[in-house]
């Protein structure tokens, strides 16, 4: 029996983002990122995101899709360095972008999920991360930093079943279980699509609640990944 999370695909699953969105995409570098979910949203005709992601994209792939075609208006990162298309796009002013501290940024998206408002924390006082922040003393000098929500997550597991209970493989979990807590919508898009109790309870990373729709994902590339042997051991 088909369940109402699943959908038959990254365009069904994205048919209602629209432009002005805000979207958080999971992913570090190109580990663990939501290539279908992305791809589809390139081929969309929409304009204006505002994207939370650490780095937005990387070497040509991911989210980089959209800046080529002027989709992202806004982008919210913690790492900038081996993506020169965001970098050229800076410095022509066509994007703008809020650098924030990785610690920050993980922290900002997880006090979202969990309804925190807002924080104080010592990491970026005294630098241009404090402009315009309100600073409280406690044993040192804090800044204010104001959670971070979005409209939409995109995010990828490598297992999921029918009602969104996620297992992530490895460092591929990253941001996104923080992500799927802190959007309105979260979209998920898997490797394996299986039935309700294929994934053992003590092993779900992230519980179906907080995912609204789920996908089987295709054609996926690791073109990063080479394996090395070593020559002695053989």
């Amino acid at each position: 029996m088909s369940h109402p999370k699943v959908y038959k695909n990254a365009i069904e699953a994205l048919k209602d983002v629209t432009s002005g969105s805000t979207i958080m995409s999971g992913g570090f570098g190109l580990c663990g990122i939501a290539e279908n979910s992305i791809e589809q949203l390139s081929q969309m005709p929409i304009k204006d995101l505002k994207v939370i992601s650490n780095n937005i994209g990387n070497s040509g792939r991911g989210l980089v899709k959209l800046l080529k075609k002027n989709m992202i208006s806004h982008a919210y990162c913690s790492y900038v360095g081996g993506n020169p298309d965001l970098e050229e796009q800076m410095m022509k002013k066509q994007v703008e972008v809020e650098l924030i501290p990785q610690g920050t940024f993980s922290e900002r998206i997880r006090a979202a999920g969990l309804g925190i408002r807002a924080f104080y924390t010592p990491t970026g006082y005294g630098t241009l991360v404090a402009e315009g922040k309100e600073t409280k003393t406690f044993d040192r000098p804090c800044i204010l930093e104001e959670a971070l929500h979005a409209d939409f997550a995109i995010i990828k597991a490598q297992k999921g079943d029918k009602y969104g209970n996620l297992w992530f493989k490895e460092t591929a979990r990253n941001f996104s279980p923080l992500m799927a807590m802190a959007a309105k919508v979260t979209i998920v898009e898997v490797e394996e699509l299986v039935e309700l109790g294929e994934i053992p309870p003590e092993d779900i990373h992230l519980p179906g609640i907080f995912v609204q729709r789920i996908y089987q994902g295709s054609d996926y590339q690791n073109d990063i990944e080479f394996l090395k042997l070593n020559e002695e051991a053989q």
